[in-house]
Parts: C-alpha cells; sequence; structure tokens
C-alpha cells in the first residue's frame, strides 16, 4: 500500500476492495472497489436490483462473500468492536408490532445500553411524538419505518448504514428526514443511505451510482451535472448508462472484427 492509500484509507469510513458476492452461482459483485468518506452524507443511488441491499448487508458485515475485504473505521465489517459504532437500517421495519413506539425505543436502548432519557428527543427527531404511545402495528408503513430509523440512531452510532429509509414517505416528511440526516451529518456522523430516487441525489456529499452490480460513478452532484452537461439527476444518470452502453458496443464490436 503506497502512502497516499494509506491516508485514504484512514480517512475512509468504508473501504470496500475487490469485493466479490455470489448468489444463485450469478456474480453480484465481481472485484467491486469503493471508499466512503468520514463526515458526510454519501448516497447509494441505481434501480433495484442492482446491488444496493447487497452492498450495504456486506458493509454491516451480514452478507456472505466470496472474496475481498470490507473494512469499516478501521475494522473488518461486522466485527464485535463495531457493533456500538455502526448501526443499519433496514428497508423492512426492524421493530417490534405488538409494542408501542417508546417501548421499542426503551427495549432497544436497553440492548445497546444507551441512555433512556433521551427517547423522547429522539422519537421527536423522526416525527413521531403523537404516536409515541401507539402499538407499532397500527402505524402505516412510512411510519413504522422511521421507528427503525429511530433504532438506528440510538447510542449516536459513527456509521449509519440506511437502505432506502425514505421509502413511502410524502415529501414533506422526505424533506423533514433529510434535515436531520444533513444534521447528523453536520455532528460528525458518516451516512451511506441508498435510494432508487435520483432527485434525493443532490442532497448527498458524494454519490455512488450502481448498475447491475458495477460502479458507473463515484462522484459529487456539481461534477456529476458537469461530467453530463443535464440539469437534473435523472437525466445525469441516464446519460451515464447510454455512455457506457455506447462504449460497450464499441469494445463487442472491436472485439468481433478482431476475431473475424
Amino acid at each position: 500500500m503506497s502512502a497516499n492509500d494509506d491516508v485514504a484509507s484512514r480517512e475512509a469510513a468504508v473501504v470496500v476492495s475487490a469485493l466479490h458476492v455470489r448468489r444463485g452461482g450469478k456474480a453480484v459483485f465481481d472485484g467491486l472497489e469503493l471508499s466512503i468518506p468520514r463526515g458526510q452524507i454519501t448516497g447509494l443511488l441505481g434501480p433495484s436490483g442492482c446491488g444496493k441491499t447487497t452492498l450495504m448487508r456486506a458493509i454491516v458485515g451480514v452478507q456472505k462473500t466470496a472474496g475481498g475485504t470490507v473494512t469499516v473505521l478501521g475494522e473488518p465489517a461486522g466485527s464485535r468492536q463495531l457493533r456500538s459504532r455502526v448501526s443499519y437500517a433496514t428497508q423492512a421495519a426492524s421493530v417490534y408490532d405488538d409494542l408501542t413506539v417508546a417501548q421499542n425505543l426503551s427495549y432497544f436502548a436497553s440492548v445497546l445500553g444507551s441512555r433512556r432519557a433521551d427517547l423522547g428527543a429522539l422519537i421527536d427527531r423522526v416525527g413521531l411524538t403523537g404516536q409515541a404511545r401507539q402499538k407499532v402495528e397500527s402505524l402505516s408503513g412510512g411510519q413504522k419505518n422511521r421507528v427503525s430509523l429511530a433504532v438506528a440512531m440510538l447510542g449516536d452510532p459513527e456509521v449509519l448504514v440506511l437502505d432506502e429509509p425514505t421509502v413511502g414517505l410524502d415529501p414533506v416528511l422526505r424533506q423533514d428526514l433529510w434535515a436531520l440526516f444533513r444534521s447528523l451529518a453536520d455532528d460528525g456522523a458518516t451516512l451511506f443511505v441508498s435510494s432508487h430516487v435520483m432527485d434525493e441525489a443532490m442532497r448527498c456529499d458524494r454519490l455512488i451510482l450502481m448498475r447491475d452490480g458495477h460502479l458507473i460513478a463515484d462522484t459529487t452532484p456539481p461534477e456529476l451535472l458537469r461530467e453530463t452537461g443535464t440539469s437534473d439527476a435523472d437525466a445525469a444518470f441516464l446519460a451515464l448508462i447510454e455512455r457506457g452502453d455506447t462504449s460497450h458496443g464499441r469494445h463487442a464490436g472491436s472485439e468481433e472484427g478482431a476475431a473475424s
């Protein structure tokens, strides 16, 4: 490892190196390389099925891999030292339906050894003060996801991995949650947030764009628009896909010509 690589590794919250993941005999990732900077919001964007959830599972150490390494805060992903430093909110709400919002937070706080005195403020931060005494089973899907988000925020983790946290939310609630994400990053947390809604890309500090298990861009919102000559994230993503398809077509044509 060069001196520059060593510095980059220390500055990154997550380093993925030569990651291989297979599912059903098919490669999901075939040597994926990326890094996630500390203290920023990194957006992971791409269509459904491109590998976003698989990558997030690898980062939190619950994904079976076929090769490569994933390092989080200087430790192997999923290691015991990271249990209180890294949190993960899945697409499906990971809370108990038969408990109230407040009871869920109290239970998970006990498991994690977090302070219970701050639970009311945490419930307020995710916009569920009015539902604190309701059982989770009576909540909407978007509200359940916000309970999971509150659980993920317990103990002020250094890295939050959030898998499509705004799915099913109306525009006002999405705006509120992104304001919350920004405040967490401003306080020093690292957020890795997946989405298939491209307009959320412009709210991130850094962007990882994927398609079919491949990294097609590692950039910033302004750089993305400038490089593609577009004015919005949807158009930029489509431009990147078209550029990749055209490049692949030229490459395939050259191979055919060489073989003939």
